[in-house]
């Protein structure tokens, strides 16, 4: 998988959550709470929704790596290859 299928997965994931999400309004270095206005069971659920569709466990003591689009793509790299 390519990180442009990452993006592409990532962000389908981040509008079921959030339909509102316009995936070209999103600013890949910018803090993605922010910018779609995730409150923490939202996010929750979008950790566990990463966990389903890319088969990566990602720790508790990981969430905080995880800010950005870019974050989470390149996370989703280095642990689902």
């Amino acid at each position: 998988m390519n990180d442009d299928s990452r993006y592409a997965q990532v962000i389908s994931l981040l509008q079921e959550i959030a339909p509102e999400v316009e995936p070209e309004e999103l600013v890949r270095d910018q803090p993605l709470r922010r910018q779609v206005d995730l409150d923490s069971m939202d996010w929750l659920n979008f950790l566990i929704g990463l966990h389903r569709a890319f088969g990566v466990d990602i720790p508790e003591s990981d969430y905080g790596r995880l800010v950005t689009l870019d974050d989470v793509v390149g996370y989703l790299r280095r642990k689902a290859g």
